[in-house]
């Protein structure tokens, strides 16, 4: 249920894997801010063990700058960056990409849009030209568009399809009802079936500007031949930014009424043996000093895999669900503590009763020492195995650096995680964990409800 592609891409939560049963210390990734002519600005991370550099940037805004009618031209126009630019047509274009196996590709989201290559070093003049190229004369030929487009409106259609779809496009509406947050970022059958390649065009004019570009690199390419490369790639765009993103509104979905079974919970009715719940409310804004202590909390509530407590009360001990997981999204700069699970129709009001008794349980206790203890080891152990490659180095950068983090923020998270005391992360547990603006959509035929 991510919220944007752009977020905070550091691993709170493990599925079904065990955490490292010892924390790893001594965590460096050197980084350096490198700047280029006409004061661009990135940070990287240099790496000559493999020969492959990555980059990945970012703009905010993405799909919620796209007009009311024209929900997905921010993804539909970033999906056509790649079919064709200057004077190579689509198939020229992805030909030379594989030719020279470049992985270049954009992506529209709810609060950003975003782009990224990765290319062997032998290949990077050829990934910087058809980058440029992709950004300052992409060509939106109607086979591409048509083509496009009809992808689009299909993924748009199967999403719907199940129950899951149904519940995720319920719960961003009832989240921020009129808002462009709460519209899908892909847009709808219908709003893309409508969407003018006019519209398509002015959508990826808005974000593709000098100004507001958050970029990241990773991999074997020194810092003066990066400045040379930011130049090249980006220097061409049109100076300005895009307009500005709206804010994000408040979090309306209706709570959970406890102790009426099910009370409050939204329900879309979808003929299907079980029901697909997404339950959330609203998180920290993404700066905030609790932030890390906020995820240490989630990662004992919903994100430990078989040691959360959700899964040890709603799996282990009850058999209501195969998983269910819990954690922090961000949108527009804002934490929400969003999560999921899948339940039989007659099961629903039981896992909803036993998924708010944990919340208000975490909230006015927090975390015990063995429980704070486990959460520390792996968030701390896992970090490392985050940067494994060039592409999830760059990603992560970006999401960092788009969070307003300074440069050495991830060399002194072991620090700041070792530091954390029970009280402290149960404090915060009771800060930002509120039963009361815990809601739920529901999609199925729930019994009880």
């Amino acid at each position: 249920m991510a919220a944007a592609r752009g977020r905070e891409r550091i691993v709170t939560s493990s599925s079904l894997t065990p955490p490292p049963s010892h924390p790893q210390a001594g965590f460096s990734l050197p980084i350096r801010e490198v700047t280029a002519p006409g004061g661009l600005s990135a940070w990287l991370a240099e790496d000559h063990s493999v020969p492959v550099v990555s980059l990945a940037w970012s703009w905010s805004g993405g799909a919620s700058l796209d007009p009311e009618g024209q929900e997905g031209a921010a993804a539909l126009a970033a999906a056509l960056l790649t079919e064709g630019a200057g004077d190579l047509p689509a198939a020229q274009f992805q030909d030379a990409l594989r030719d020279a196996a470049i992985g270049l590709s954009f992506h529209g989201d709810r609060d950003g849009f975003e782009g990224g290559f990765r290319a062997l070093g032998d290949a990077l003049p050829e990934a910087v030209r058809l980058a440029r190229l992709a950004m300052l004369s992409p060509r939106f030929d109607a086979e591409a568009v048509e083509r496009v487009r009809a992808r689009a409106i299909a993924g748009a259609r199967q999403q719907l399809e199940g129950p899951r779809g149904q519940a995720n496009r319920a719960f961003w509406a009832q989240a921020f009802p009129g808002s462009p947050y709460g519209r899908p970022p892909g847009g709808t059958a219908e709003s893309l079936a409508a969407l003018p390649v006019e519209a398509i065009r002015a959508a990826a004019a808005r974000h593709l500007r000098r100004d507001g570009l958050v970029i990241a690199a990773a991999g074997a390419i020194a810092p003066e031949a990066f400045s040379a490369l930011l130049a090249e790639v980006f220097g061409g765009l049109p100076e300005g930014g895009a307009p500005e993103a709206p804010p994000l509104p408040d979090f309306v979905l209706p709570a959970l009424a406890g102790p009426a079974p099910g009370g409050g919970a939204v329900v879309v009715p979808v003929d299907a043996p079980q029901c697909a719940v997404l339950f959330g409310q609203p998180g920290l804004p993404v700066r905030d000093p609790d932030w890390e202590a906020a995820q240490v909390a989630l990662r004992v509530l919903g994100g430990g895999g078989f040691s959360s407590r959700l899964m040890q009360e709603v799996r282990v001990k009850r058999g209501l669900s195969y998983g269910i997981g819990a954690g922090l999204d961000v949108i527009a700069g804002q934490g929400l503590v969003t999560g999921s699970v899948a339940t039989e129709n007659a099961r629903v009001t039981e896992t909803l009763n036993v998924l708010r008794a944990e919340w208000a349980h975490m909230a006015a206790e927090g975390p015990t020492q063995a429980e704070l203890e486990e959460a520390v080891s792996y968030l701390t152990g896992s970090l490392p195995l985050q940067f494994t490659d060039s592409r999830r180095t760059a990603s992560i950068l970006m999401g960092q650096r788009r969070n307003g983090r300074p440069a050495d923020w991830l060399a002194k998270r072991p620090e700041r995680l070792a530091a954390m005391t029970r009280d402290g992360v149960a404090r915060v547990a009771a800060r930002v964990l509120q039963p009361g603006r815990l809601g739920a959509v529901v999609a199925g035929k729930p019994e009880g409800i």
